[in-house]
């Protein structure tokens, strides 16, 4: 393997200018298939950046299926190219990336609940309590579920009875819904047995200041809840 020579990358989209880097030295050579790439904490020297973007182009990488990762030693070279067109390579680089979705949920959803602790009805919290019940089942059974989890915050956002706030976190979903890479991290951080458990504890624990009204506490626990789900895409 030749020397890699990586170039220090700007703030704007980050991943997808490591991503573009990573392939071009795949795919000119510098390394080869079946060859080994720099850890993840190499990457992060190598271009002057957190854990985070390195992490998120590598999933892209490995999603496109030019890179692959062996527990425990590495991650090595599957294929030196992607085919111009590759659709999974156009779809991801044209959408709204994962660190935006969690980056604009880690700022909205703490401001959302606080009106739904203030504002929810007797109706709402029956709705909440009906999910949060579906979840615990689902967790109990080892089973994580997107769509009650995202039920839950769609919930959330409708007992706030603020119809921006509502039409935001409807954006917010779409976004992830159509977001591959978002679909491959996730699948293989949260659905993890011990995220799997923690989650459903941050969740009830989000239903029951809602319950109580308690919209200071609302707000405290749900920026924890984003702050751990930040942490649990790109830092685990």
């Amino acid at each position: 393997m030749r020397t890699i020579n990586f170039i220090p990358v700007s703030s704007k989209k980050l991943y997808i200018q490591i991503y573009n880097q990573i392939l071009s030295e795949i795919e000119v050579g510098v390394v080869k298939e079946g060859e080994k790439l720099p850890s993840e904490r190499e990457l992060c020297e190598l271009f002057n950046v957190s854990r985070a973007p390195v992490r998120q182009a590598l999933s892209a990488l490995e999603l496109n299926g030019v890179i692959y990762s062996r527990q425990g030693e590495g991650i090595f070279v599957k294929n030196s190219k992607v085919l111009t067109g590759n659709f999974q390579t156009t779809f991801f680089l044209k959408l709204i990336s994962p660190e935006d979705i969690v980056e604009a949920r880690m700022s909205i959803e703490p401001l959302i609940i606080e009106f739904a602790a203030i504002r929810a009805t007797d109706e709402d919290i029956k709705a909440l309590q009906k999910t949060i019940k579906k979840m615990e089942e689902e967790t109990k059974a080892g089973i994580y579920v997107p769509e009650t989890d995202e039920t839950l915050h769609k919930q959330i956002a409708e007992a706030s009875h603020n119809d921006l706030f509502i039409k935001f976190m409807s954006a917010i979903s779409n976004a992830m819904k159509q977001q591959e890479m978002w679909h491959f991290i996730r699948d293989r951080t949260v659905t993890r047995p011990d995220y799997r458990d923690i989650n459903f504890e941050e969740h009830l624990s989000l239903i029951k200041a809602i319950e109580e009204h308690n919209a200071k506490e609302a707000v405290e626990l749900m920026t924890s809840h984003m702050e751990n789900l930040y942490d649990r895409y790109w830092k685990a």
